[in-house]
């Protein structure tokens, strides 16, 4: 960066900042920097203190800064001029107060605190950092980018420059521009990094967390989100993160905690880190939740990931030790289990525990992991581990055992088994499989009978112990063999087998369900022998008494022994069956008790000898894998369902028709069991069902047959897809309701529903059934359901709901049949509303899974249901059971479901409205039943509360909690019939709110506002327009505008304000008329109470109050009555007067939007002019009153600032409207109080002020319009206005008003002349022009010229002379000239040309003055018009002359007329010459009068002037006139003392000098000199003047014509002193020095030829006259000739030489002769001044003249003389003497050359004195004269 830059940069700092001395924008957050820049300093400070007192309410840790930055100490402090250490404690505060403010930035105190912080403190350019932190997490509002449009940000190499580009647009930040920022930018990710932990500094701990919860979800949704959009993380971003990755996990915070907590998850997600790292981490995380249980969950889910995602096995110990630690870890792993996968947790988790558990006896950790270790394998945690874990895990608990058991001795070795056994078995239990892997594996590795022993000891400590018992003669194990490929060791095994099944003791070997596998397991080669033995084992009593768990689990394990694949009589499974078949387990069980009662050879003759048992319990087995209950315990599979299909096929295959009929009737089990296996998920399912169905169609008689026949159409369609069912089913009903005879087509479905609804039919079966009938909908249907769902429905009583899964899901399907299609059955039947009714009040929820019964009836309440009920009361009764519900219920889900309900039905309105009239007793006309069933239809609920309170309802009481419920469900109900019928309800309700009595009881703020929006939906229903309706759909009389008003006026809530008006503004425009008879009590209101107050909701009331009500009425009556518009002025006037009254107590920066917020709503060109003219009146009446007398003025310019900007805020034609309606009624106003005592308005009242008032009123209105005009917005919106015509015709209709007015002024003012009020009225009058002149400034030009023309021709003389005035304003402005202004020239002549003898004496003054301003606006025109039209002007030089002519004219006027003729003159040119015979003797006899001349300046300017022009203009044509012009000049310069008359005269004098020619001035000055020479002597010096300026500008060649006469003129000039010697000699040495000056001059131009013969004349003149003449022709004589010599000198050094050689020569004979060389001696010894000068003046002038003197002698004789004296200089005392006489030689050598030669003899001898001399100096000039000069010379000597 270069040095200019840093100076720059250094500029740049914040207290540079020009904008900190500017007042014209502000910087601001909540307000336009234009406004901010009005308000003052204690105003800002004020809102500040606002702030923080409501922060201290929240957080009274805010109360330290009261002291500090919003002290009153603070109102004085800049910032700027404080020393360093100053500002750095300053920031610091701000930065404490800044972070701690962050959590409420976005309330309205916080940016009240901030707006004095950046007014007084300029936080926004010195503390930066701590603001963007401050409001970093709110980035995606508003309130962010209007900090950051604060900051000075455009220099790219900003820290914050990124953000630059929100500035302009004004967009909040997006949140991936934020991400990317903070990955890409790791400074910016430390300041986010660093917000938290500054955050947490501050905040003090017993305030906990939750006001950070902003900014640390900010912190982890920035962090993580970025972790996540980077690519890829680098090291150097975890570097960055990890210390305050550390801080988080050691913090005591909850939130922050979390926070990093998620951190962590997205570094590990995303990154592979270091072992160390991630060893660290973990570590960090069991010690946070070892110290913060509460995020227990959330912690291990952490660790959980961050051992996913890691390299396995990198975690250390340490971390072990610090989870076993926590206390909740076992339940939330269990918790966590259920839905994430935690194996990577317990792959690391229970190794170290097993380890532990081996090898920590005796340390106190060993009982906690043992306890750890039970808890995590006997609960459900480890269900999800991977199978090659789980067996890893066997292997190393075995590992483990044999490893401590070959090292322990034999007593510690007991104590280990005693301690892990309870371990071992509970790890079997769960995974058996995975220990006998791990047994397997580990017995090939045994090799030494130590191992062995160990390894038996091991088995011993498990439950199946038995498996793993060593045979004698195989030495393995019990399972191994058996499984053995030789079949010698499996006879062998199977042996031992028996033998330990038939000892005694049995169960010290086995537990019976080990045994049991054991069986099954070698079932396939074991003898029956030992298969009988195994069940008489499991069927021994002692194994499962006090166990049912058990009981039941070996029941099912045995029952499928019972079913048979082999029919051979002594096959081993026939024997296997009825074994099993007479054990007391099966004879105990339901499903097979007396099974063992039959001693048949085949099982199923056993005890299902009947067809219709047997096909039951098929049915059974067909059916009860649908079950979800599963109350007998025992699974179906999907291969036994279907085995047992397949059973029943060929069992049906077999029976008689007589059977067939007597399964396939309605009463059997049979096909409706058939129709629940077609619903199966299974294909081979449904196909099996398909086959047995197939068995059944030819049974004609079967209520089912043409179900059956229907559906083996369709069998593919539904072997394909199990859903198929219920198309078919809805198809077959549709099409029976189509026949004609449908009754035998509709049995077969109406017999399915009987069977569902009957109680013996198993309730999943009825479940499933429903479900493939789920498309059957229909009255008949619900009919015959309707008992299922009575029954069902009962089993809801609130104190013991017991339902089983099936059953509930069966309500569910059963509730699904109150549809469309079924709800009329509801009107037909009672008994059907009565069960429906019922539903819905029943709350019971079985399973947590399902919803509740309550939310599925009324999910049933649809708008075709509710539209399908038809009957009014009915939906009557339902309404009112949804209202009562809605009461009484606490349960937020049914109050949603309601809602929803609610707002998707089509209701009408008087529904709705009965249900909101208050409540009336009952009637006595019915019976007590009657009543009792009408309670219990309609309201449920509420009859229990009456009954259990024992409460009668009384006469007209409002439930109001019901009320507003109801209201509540109104707000967004948008299918609503007849909304009008809800007017007369709510109107009832909203009195009643306003009651004092209701009042005082409840507070019904809210429920007004309910109602309030209520109503205003219902207007908006009805008129959607917002236009007015019809009496047919509402009359006007069923609105009551006053309780709405009333609710403004009594309401203390700013909500109820707003709903109130808005209802207003909707009435306005239905009911204009009713609410404009109301609407002003409202008005008073806000101004009395709203306005006054300084928040933003007020003034958003106010906005809205304006907008809501006023738009609707305006809107309503235009186009109405006379008399509606003329109602709706006068309620406009006074809407406007409250505005206005109440302008002084409102804050002054809302007083501006206020006012431009009304009269955009009242509309401005209607009321902006009474807005004014109040405004006016409030200043008269009120704001000059109380100022005292040096305030006034700054008041009455701050106010009309005030005005003009409110005027401005709107268009120019509503100004301009607004200025003829304030003159027009100014114009109604009388002359004074006296006049106007019956004079009333609403704008101003005479009676209420006084005439001084009135007065001060109508000036005051009238100086503002005039300022108005004037002002730079005003004119700035003319400038920008598009539509020119319109502007144009309203500022024609503006300016007949204007001038109407002012012809009334000025009648006024003719009428008070005489009296006290004259001066005001002038005054006015005055001020009534200055508005005509800035409303003709506004007019287009022709307009301009028509309105002048117009204004030119009036009567009175005040008029004609103020449009004159206009006219020449509008000329000197210089715009686009039109040349239609030469049309004016004729009028202006016109006013010239009145004489003063034509008026009386009392116009004379002011005739004059019109006269003298039509004068200068002819000059205007001319100067503007006349080169391009020359002709129209020369009438106006005429008339100009022959005023200049008149003698008897004013003088004023004549004035006017030269200047006018001076102008015309110049501007025609020729064409003026016919006019100078008239002009010019008419000018110079102007300039003879003395007298008239010296007494008016003015007029003799003019007068110079016009001849100054002429003489410019027509210079060769004034010749006749040139003596008397250069004789007045040369008079009238001598009298005048004027600064600008000098300037003129002189400005004459030069162009009588330049234009004239030679031929005709220099005569005529020599006449004019031979004239004053004798008796006007002090004329001479400017006539000398005059020549010497012409001689200046002659031509070589003219100077050579009129040489001759100019030199008889100076020899006559330079005579002067001899002719005229007895006069003053001062006197004529001044006019001689006029004389030699201008001779100077004309040497000067002069070459040496023509000079000479001048100076010889004058020489002889003076040698050959008489002595007295001689010498004082002498005198003059040499003080000219030195006068030239010394000009010469200083004009040119050459030509000075020349001069002085002139000189020499000429007057050598005078002067010189008698000391030649005196002159020369005393020139070179003269050394005064100094060394420098000397040298000058010896170099530079002294030498080149003496050379040239020498020259021009040209005599040699002369020249010995001069050198000689020359010479003798060489030997002078002084070196300096001698080197200048040696200079001297040197310029006379190189002058003269080789006539030097006669000089060279008596030369060289000097020479050579002076180079013996020591002087080196003097020694180089003497060679450089030798070497230059005399070489040549010498050699020619």
């Amino acid at each position: 960066m270069t040095s200019l830059a840093h100076q720059l940069k250094r500029l740049a700092l914040p207290q540079n900042d020009s904008n900190l001395l500017s007042r014209r924008v502000v910087a601001s957050v909540l307000f336009d920097p234009k406004d901010a820049a009005s308000m003052d300093r204690s105003t800002f400070y004020a809102l500040g203190c606002t702030g923080l007192e409501e922060l201290m309410g929240i957080d009274p840790a805010f109360s330290e800064f009261q002291e500090t930055l919003f002290s009153q100490a603070s109102l004085d402090l800049e910032r700027s001029v404080q020393s360093k250490e100053v500002n750095k404690k300053l920031d610091k505060s701000i930065s404490l107060f800044l972070t701690r403010l962050s959590p409420y930035f976005l309330l309205k105190p916080a940016l009240k605190c901030i707006e004095w912080l950046i007014h007084r403190f300029h936080i926004q350019l010195y503390n930066q950092d701590s603001l963007i932190a401050c409001v970093l997490p709110y980035h995606e509002t508003k309130v962010f980018v209007r900090v950051i449009q604060l900051l000075k940000i455009e220099d790219p190499t900003h820290k914050w420059h990124w953000l630059h580009g929100l500035q302009k647009p004004g967009v909040p930040l997006a949140r991936g521009t934020l991400l990317t920022h903070c990955y890409k930018d790791l400074g910016f990710m430390d300041f986010i990094c660093s917000m938290i932990t500054d955050s947490v500094k501050v905040k003090k701990p017993r305030l906990g967390s939750v006001q950070l919860r902003v900014i640390f979800s900010f912190y982890a949704s920035t962090i993580v989100s970025a972790l996540d959009a980077v690519e890829k993380i680098t090291n150097s971003i975890i570097a960055k993160l990890l210390p305050f990755v550390q801080l988080g996990l050691k913090s005591n915070l909850l939130d922050y905690m979390a926070a990093t907590y998620m951190i962590v998850c997205q570094m590990a997600v995303k990154v592979v880190m270091e072992a160390q790292l991630v060893d660290s981490l973990t570590v960090q995380l069991c010690k946070s939740l070892r110290r913060m249980p509460r995020l227990s969950r959330e912690g291990l889910s952490c660790i959980v990931i961050l051992l996913q995602n890691q390299k396995e096995g990198i975690v250390g110990p340490k971390a072990f030790g610090y989870m076993c630690a926590i206390p909740t870890l076992v339940s939330t792993l269990q918790s966590i289990a259920t839905v994430h996968d935690i194996s990577p947790l317990l792959r690391y988790l229970l190794p170290h525990l097993i380890h532990f558990v081996m090898t920590q006896d005796g340390w106190f950790l060993s009982e906690l992991c043992i306890n750890l270790q039970w808890h995590l394998f006997s609960e459900d945690i480890c269900t999800n581990i991977y199978s090659s874990t789980i067996v890893a895990l066997c292997r190393l608990l075995l590992e483990e055992y044999v490893s401590c058991s070959i090292e322990l001795p034999s007593h510690r070795i007991s104590a280990l088994n005693k301690r892990i056994q309870s371990t071992v078995r509970q790890f079997e239990s769960r995974y058996p499989g995975a220990l006998d892997v791990a047994l397997e594996n580990h017995v090939k590795k045994v090799s030494s009978d130590h191992e062995k022993t160990v390894l038996h000891q091991f088995i011993s400590l498990t439950m199946s112990c038995g498996k793993y018992q060593i045979l004698p003669d195989s030495d393995t194990s019990l399972m191994l063999s058996l499984n053995h490929p030789l079949p010698s060791v499996r006879n062998m095994a199977v042996d031992y087998l028996k033998e330990i099944l038939t000892s005694e003791h049995v169960c010290i070997f086995c537990i019976p369900i080990t045994i049991f596998h054991l069986a099954l397991s070698g079932l396939a080669f074991l003898r029956c022998s030992v298969l009988k033995e195994a069940v008489r084992v499991l069927d021994d009593p002692c194994i499962f008494e006090g166990n049912p768990d058990l009981k039941a689990q070996i029941s099912w394990e045995i029952l499928p022994f019972l079913v048979l694949t082999n029919a051979a009589p002594k096959c081993v499974e026939l024997q296997m069956a009825s074994c099993v078949a007479e054990t007391t387990l099966l004879s105990q069980h339901p499903l097979t008790h007396g099974w063992a009662k039959g001693k048949h050879s085949c099982c199923f003759t056993v005890h299902l000898n009947e067809p219709t048992t047997l096909f039951k319990f098929l049915s059974l087995l067909w059916g009860y894998n649908s079950n979800l209950g599963d109350q007998l315990d025992c699974r179906v599979s999907a291969i036994l369902q279907t085995q047992a299909l397949y059973v029943g096929k060929a069992l049906l295959c077999n029976q008689p028709i007589k059977t067939l009929n007597v399964l396939a009737s309605g009463s059997s089990p049979v096909v409706p069991s058939l129709l629940v296996c077609l619903c199966s998920g299974v294909c081979e399912v449904r196909r099996a069902a398909i086959a047995v169905l197939h068995s059944l169609s030819g049974v004609v008689s079967s209520p089912y047959y043409l179900l059956v026949e229907n559906l083996l159409k369709s069998s593919e369609e539904i072997i394909a897809d199990p859903s198929y069912l219920s198309q078919a089913l809805s198809k077959m009903y549709e099409e029976a309701l189509l026949l004609k005879d449908k009754k035998k087509k509709l049995a077969s479905i109406e017999q399915l529903l009987q069977c569902v609804q009957l109680p013996c039919c198993p309730s999943y079966t009825c479940k499933t059934l429903l479900r493939a009938l789920q498309d059957v909908h229909g009255e008949p249907i619900l009919a015959i359901l309707l008992p299922a769902v009575e029954r069902l429905l009962e089993q809801c009583a609130p104190d013991s709901c017991t339902f089983l899964p099936d059953e509930a899901h069966l309500l569910q399907l059963l509730l699904s049949k109150f549809n469309e299609a079924s709800a009329p059955l509801l009107v037909k039947d009672p008994r059907c509303l009565e069960v429906f009714i019922r539903a819905l009040g029943t709350s019971a929820k079985p399973y947590p899974s399902m919803p509740g019964f309550q939310i599925i009836a009324l999910e049933q309440i649809t708008k075709p249901f509710f539209t399908a009920l038809g009957d009014e009361k009915i939906q009557q009764k339902i309404i009112s059971v949804l209202f009562d519900l809605l009461v009484g219920n606490k349960n937020p889900a049914c109050a949603q479901a309601i809602n929803g309900v609610f707002k998707a039905i089509a209701v009408d309105a008087e529904l709705v409205a009965n249900e909101l009239m208050p409540v009336d007793k009952q009637k006595v006309t019915a019976t007590v039943q009657q009543t009792r069933r009408s309670k219990m239809q309609t309201s449920l609920f509420s009859r229990k509360t009456q009954e259990s309170s024992g409460a009668v309802p009384e006469e007209n009481v409002v439930s109001w909690p019901r009320v507003t419920l109801i209201l509540e469900l109104l707000q967004h109900k948008k299918k609503l019939r007849r909304a009008q019928c809800l007017v007369p309800a709510l109107f009832n309700l909203l009195s009643r709110c306003l009651e004092p009595a209701a009042a005082e009881q409840e507070n019904l703020e809210y429920t007004k506002q309910l109602i309030l929006s209520c109503l205003l939906n219902v207007c908006q229903k009805l008129s959607p327009d917002g236009g007015p309706i019809s009496k047919d759909v509402l009359e006007e009389d069923k609105f009551n505008v006053e309780l709405v008003v009333q609710c403004v006026r009594m309401s203390d809530m700013p909500q109820t304000h707003h709903h109130a008006l808005l209802l207003l503004g909707a009435l306005a425009g239905i009911f204009p008329e009713k609410v404009l008879h109301n609407i002003m009590p409202i008005f008073t209101f806000m101004g009395s109470n709203i306005m006054r107050l300084d928040d933003t909701y007020s003034f958003q009331v106010i906005n809205k109050t304006v907008q809501a009500v006023i738009p609707a009425l305006i809107k309503a009556n235009e186009g109405g009555s006379a008399q509606s518009e003329g109602h709706m002025e006068t309620v406009g006037s006074h809407i406007v007067h409250v505005f206005v009254d109440a302008l002084p107590h409102v804050p002054e920066h809302r007083r501006l939007p206020i006012l431009s917020q009304l009269m955009n709503t009242l509309g401005p060109s209607r009321f902006l002019w009474v807005l004014m003219l109040l405004l006016f009146k409030q200043h008269v009446t009120q704001t000059s009153v109380s100022a005292s007398g040096a305030e006034k003025e700054a008041v009455v310019e701050r106010d009309q600032d005030f005005w003009t900007s409110v005027c401005c805020e709107f268009e120019v034609k509503e100004q301009l409207t607004s200025i003829i309606r304030i003159l027009q009624y100014l114009m109604t106003l009388p002359q004074d109080k006296e006049e106007g005592k019956n004079f009333s308005d609403v704008i101003f009242n005479m009676e209420a002020n006084s005439g001084k008032d009135l007065r001060h009123f109508k000036f005051l209105s009238v100086s503002f319009m005039a300022q108005l005009l004037a002002s730079d917005r005003f004119v700035g919106k003319v400038a920008d206005c598009e539509d020119l015509t319109e502007s144009t015709l309203q500022t024609l209709h503006l300016l007949e008003e204007v001038l109407r007015y002012i012809h009334a002024v000025a009648r006024c003012v003719e009428d008070n002349a005489d009296k006290p009020t004259a001066k005001f009225w002038r005054a006015l009058l005055s001020k009534s022009y200055d508005i005509l002149d800035k409303v003709n400034a506004l007019l287009p030009m022709d307009s301009f010229i028509m309105v002048m023309r117009g204004l030119m021709g009036n009567q009175l003389a005040s008029v004609r002379r103020k449009a004159m005035e206009l006219l020449n304003n509008k000329l000197q402005q210089r715009t686009q000239w039109i040349t239609v202004l030469l049309d004016l020239i004729g009028v202006l002549l016109n006013i010239v040309g009145r004489s003063h003898g034509q008026v009386m004496a009392q116009e004379e003054e002011e005739l004059a003055i019109n006269r003298q301003t039509a004068l200068y606006s002819l000059k205007l025109l001319c100067r503007n018009f006349g080169s391009g039209h020359q002709e129209p002007f020369v009438p106006v030089l005429k008339k100009a002359v022959e005023l200049v002519a008149d003698k008897d004219e004013e003088k004023n006027v004549m004035g006017s007329a030269l200047l006018c003729v001076a102008e015309v003159t110049s501007t025609l040119k020729a064409l003026a010459i016919p006019q100078l015979h008239s002009l010019m003797p008419a000018v110079l006899d102007t300039l003879k009068e003395r007298k008239d001349l010296l007494n008016n300046e003015i007029y003799l300017l003019s007068a110079v002037t016009a001849l100054q022009r002429v003489s410019e203009t027509l210079p060769h044509f004034i010749s006749p006139y040139l003596e008397d012009t250069i004789s007045q000049v040369s008079i009238t310069k001598r009298l005048t003392s004027c600064p600008q008359l000098s300037v003129r005269l002189s400005s004459l004098s030069t162009t009588l000098a330049t234009k004239v020619p030679p031929r005709v001035l220099i005569p005529t000055i020599t006449k004019c000199h031979c004239t004053m020479v004798d008796v006007q002597q002090n004329r001479l010096g400017p006539l000398m003047i005059i020549l010497k300026e012409h001689i200046i500008h002659m031509e070589k060649d003219q100077l050579n014509n009129h040489q001759s006469e100019l030199t008889s003129f100076f020899l006559s000039a330079l005579d002067f002193r001899a002719q005229h010697c007895q006069g003053d000699l001062n006197k004529i040495g001044e006019i001689e020095g006029y004389v030699i000056d201008c001779l100077l001059v004309m040497v000067m131009k002069l070459s040496e030829v023509t000079f000479r013969p001048l100076f010889f004349k004058r020489h002889l003149l003076v040698r050959s006259d008489k002595p007295l003449n001689h010498i004082n022709r002498g005198v003059i004589y040499d003080f000219s000739a030195i006068s030239i010599t010394i000009i010469l000198k200083l004009l040119l050094l050459l030509i000075v030489a020349f001069g002085l050689m002139l000189h020499a020569m000429l007057i050598f004979p005078v002067i010189v002769v008698s000391n030649k060389c005196v002159f020369m001696c005393v020139k070179l010894e003269n050394m005064l001044g100094g060394d420098e000068i000397y040298k000058t003046h010896i170099t530079k002038h002294l030498v080149p003249c003496i050379a040239q003197f020498a020259v021009a002698l040209g005599d040699d004789s002369q020249w010995k003389v001069l050198n000689y004296q020359i010479l003798l200089k060489t030997r002078h005392s002084s070196p300096k003497v001698r080197f200048s006489a040696l200079v001297m030689l040197l310029e006379l050598a190189s002058k003269l050359r080789e006539n030097y030669m006669v000089l060279l003899p008596e030369t060289i001898p000097f020479l050579a004195e002076l180079m013996e001399g020591k002087n080196i100096t003097n020694f180089n000039t003497l060679q450089q004269l030798k070497k230059k000069c005399l070489s040549r010379v010498i050699f020619a000597y």
